[in-house]
């Protein structure tokens, strides 16, 4: 089993920046991929970001892409998403969530078999 436990979230206001960490514990050297996803209220949960936790390979989707960067620190076993020229509808649960091999694409939430609890951003404008 791994866990996944998000922090960092807050309350910004439009044009913030916002760094979001993730720390991975228990079975890691089974993860494949580590993703953020996030949950406005009424909305469906949304990919935001991949990253590979071997290689490095990065993802975006086409609405945070130029704004947010995803990054690792293999040694803290540790995720984190930089967010920058945050908006309102950037607003939301953001969740961490660690996948193993399987048949599904990267960047569905389905594929996803570890999350953690999420972490609020709320961006005022």
């Amino acid at each position: 089993q791994v866990q996944v436990a998000e922090s960092g979230g807050g309350l910004v206001q439009a044009g913030d920046s916002l760094r979001l960490s993730c720390a991975a514990s228990g079975r890691t050297f089974s993860l494949l991929i580590m993703g953020w996803f996030r949950q406005a209220p009424g909305k469906e949960r949304e990919f935001v970001s991949y990253i590979s936790w071997s290689g490095g390979s990065t993802y975006y989707a086409d609405s945070v892409k130029g704004r947010f960067t995803i990054s690792r620190d293999n040694a803290k076993n540790t995720v984190y998403l930089q967010m920058n020229s945050l908006k309102a509808e950037d607003t939301a649960v953001y969740y961490c969530a660690g996948r193993r091999r399987n048949f599904y694409s990267d960047n569905d939430v389905r594929g996803y078999d570890y999350w953690g609890q999420g972490t609020q951003v709320t961006v005022s404008s």
